[in-house]
């Protein structure tokens, strides 16, 4: 017999509140890229590409395909909140989702129709910091939390 019992060994992976507050966080940031104040520039913001001179906060530069970008991102996290396995997927690929956009940015030009999205640099080391913590948390958030009663 185990040393432990059915009501004496507590496991909770935390990477549903994880992956949720994640989730969350997206939608926030898509929903204030469509708020004139917030977003500076409001009235240049264009549908898509390097044209666009709105800028979140005044830093991050945005378009309507940008702001779409992140709410569906925070939607999908939501949705995958519900177990820890599909939580675990929506952190670790995010994570390499963010990482290939912030090479990405990295290699096109600011000013070239390649840079669609568009990206501008605090996007891209934004970028970078979300595909190392998403991935971190992925790795993390999945250790079992097993205590004794």
């Amino acid at each position: 017999m185990s040393a432990y019992s059915d009501t004496s060994l507590h496991t909770r992976s935390p990477l549903p509140t994880i992956a949720k507050a994640v989730g969350a966080v997206f939608l926030l940031v898509g929903v204030l890229g469509f708020i004139p104040g917030i977003t500076t520039n409001f009235g240049q913001m264009t549908f898509a590409g390097h044209e666009s001179n709105a800028f979140l906060l005044g830093l991050f530069q945005v378009s309507v395909l940008h702001n779409v970008v992140h709410l569906l991102f925070g939607v999908a996290g939501l949705a995958m909140s519900r177990t820890a396995a599909a939580a675990r997927s929506y952190l670790m690929i995010g994570g390499a989702i963010y990482l290939v956009l912030w090479l990405y940015g990295l290699v096109i030009g600011h000013d070239s129709p390649a840079n669609f999205v568009p990206l501008n640099t605090a996007d891209n080391w934004l970028h970078l910091v979300l595909g190392v913590a998403m991935i971190g948390l992925s790795l993390i958030g999945g250790r079992d939390r097993r205590t004794r009663a």
